[in-house]
C-alpha cells in the first residue's frame, strides 16, 4: 500500500495481535471460566449456548485466559466475526447468564382472529361444507371467512392453529 504522506498509525491498533484494540473486553472471574468449561466440556447444553461459551473461553483476557483475536475465534469455531463480536458486546453489558441464554423476541404480534372471530370460524366450521365438496379444508374456511368479511385476510395455518386451539373435531 502506498501513501501520500506518512502514516502515522492509529492510536487503537494493537501490532502485537495485528487487529484493532477491542472496544469490548472479556474478562472471565475465574468462577465463571470454571463454569463456561464444566459446560463445554459435558456438551450437556444446547448447541447455540455452547458456542457462545466456547467464544466467551476463547475471548478472555484475564489472568488464565488465551485471550485470542476475533479471526482466530472465528477460524477456531468456524463461526463469523459478526457473532464473536456479538458475544464480547452482550457480555460486556449484560454479563454472563444473559448472554447464555437465547435472546428474546421482540416482536410482537398481532392477532387475526379475536374471539368474535373464533366463535365464527367454529360455528363455520361445524356447519355443512360448500356445495362440491365433502368436508371443509383449511384452505376453504380461510376464503370463507374472507368473503363472510369476518376478517379481512387470514392464513390457512391460522385457520389450523385456531381450530387446534379450540379442540373441535372436523368431523
Amino acid at each position: 500500500m502506498v501513501f501520500s504522506r506518512p502514516f502515522l498509525g492509529n492510536p487503537r491498533f494493537d501490532a502485537k495481535e495485528g487487529v484493532m484494540e477491542k472496544r469490548y473486553r472479556v474478562t472471565l472471574t475465574e468462577e465463571e471460566r470454571q463454569e463456561l468449561q464444566k459446560m463445554v466440556s459435558t456438551g450437556r447444553a444446547a448447541a447455540k449456548k455452547l458456542a457462545r461459551a466456547r467464544i466467551l473461553l476463547l475471548a478472555d483476557q484475564a489472568g488464565g485466559g488465551l485471550g485470542m483475536s476475533d479471526p482466530e475465534i472465528c477460524e477456531a469455531l468456524g463461526c463469523g466475526r459478526a457473532t464473536v463480536e456479538r458475544v464480547r458486546k452482550q457480555f460486556v453489558e449484560d454479563g454472563l447468564e444473559l448472554t447464555l441464554q437465547p435472546a428474546q423476541s421482540q416482536r410482537v404480534y398481532e392477532r387475526r382472529l379475536d374471539g368474535k372471530a373464533e366463535a365464527h370460524l367454529v360455528a363455520l366450521t361445524c356447519g355443512a361444507p360448500p356445495a362440491g365438496h365433502a368436508r371443509w379444508t383449511l384452505r376453504l374456511l380461510a376464503d370463507r371467512m374472507v368473503a363472510l368479511e369476518h376478517v379481512e385476510t387470514v392464513s390457512h395455518e391460522t385457520v389450523r392453529r385456531t381450530l387446534k386451539k379450540t379442540n373441535s373435531s372436523r368431523g
